[in-house]
């Protein structure tokens, strides 16, 4: 069985774009890129995803300033829980240290 000394094509299958092999050098002599797809139809929907992107992000930047505002409510009660449960469980024994199991 012997090898054709002619460029032959190969399609990639990540992005669909056409290559062509020379097999006596054993490379890629053209390139064809693969067709760009259409983002949009249209520019009223182009239009309409932007809004709709803004106020996305306008919504969780009110979140996240929202949530700011309230961090020093929500550490000041997550403390005021960990004392409460410290003082509810007593220590029994003395915790270990490392030159203690020497």
């Amino acid at each position: 069985m012997g090898l054709s000394d002619e460029a032959f094509e190969v399609s990639c299958p990540d992005c669909g774009a056409i290559l062509k092999v020379d097999p006596v050098a054993r490379a890629i002599i053209a390139h064809t890129p693969a067709p760009r797809k259409r983002v949009f139809e249209d520019f009223g929907d182009a239009a309409r995803a932007l809004r709709e992107a803004d106020a996305r992000r306008d919504s969780i930047f009110a979140q996240s300033v929202d949530a700011q505002k309230h961090k020093d409510d929500l550490m000041a009660k997550k403390f005021a829980e960990a004392v409460k449960k410290a003082k509810e469980t007593p220590l029994t024994e003395r915790p270990l240290r490392d030159f203690d199991l020497d």
